[in-house]
């Protein structure tokens, strides 16, 4: 049995926050090359996900909102924001399921958030991510940071 209680989301909560990413995983899935991946994802306000979807091969995934809220976003293939939704379980939002071949990202909106997340596998850093190539990548730290405000203004 694995169990997600408060204390494990508080420790996850913390690791996120001292993290430079500002998020951090906590897998339930053995091995990389499992089929199904499950993991609780913290993740702080300021954190940016660069949009992404999982193709090729095609992958589903599922984000459900345990603490917080999140942003999460669909995009078409040119960048125009399609979809957007806020999970908040006090406001009885409780989940997406991600088709594949989707452009997405989430956006933390609230200190210790935490999701449950499901992603088909398995997982190679070749063939996970197909990163947008409208919007900035992590390591530009000035761009991402413009680019996720931006989101922000329009999804809100």
């Amino acid at each position: 049995m694995k169990l997600i209680n408060s204390s494990l989301l508080d420790q996850l909560v913390i690791d996120a926050e001292c993290s430079h990413r500002k998020r951090k995983n906590y897998n339930f899935h053995q091995h990389m090359e499992d089929t199904m991946h499950r993991m609780l994802n913290a993740i702080q306000p300021g954190s940016y996900v660069q949009p992404h979807k999982h193709q090729n091969p095609d992958k589903r995934e599922v984000f459900l909102i345990l603490k917080g809220r999140l942003l999460a976003i669909l995009f078409s293939e040119d960048g125009t924001i399609s979809q957007k939704i806020i999970l908040d379980p006090r406001e009885g939002n409780f989940g997406i399921e991600i088709p594949p071949g989707r452009y997405h990202t989430i956006i933390s909106l609230e200190e210790g958030t935490v999701a449950y997340e499901i992603k088909d596998g398995p997982y190679t850093v070749a063939d996970d991510k197909d990163f947008a190539p409208w919007a900035p990548d992590e390591s530009n730290k000035e761009k991402s940071k413009h680019y996720m405000e931006w989101l922000l203004a329009e999804a809100l």
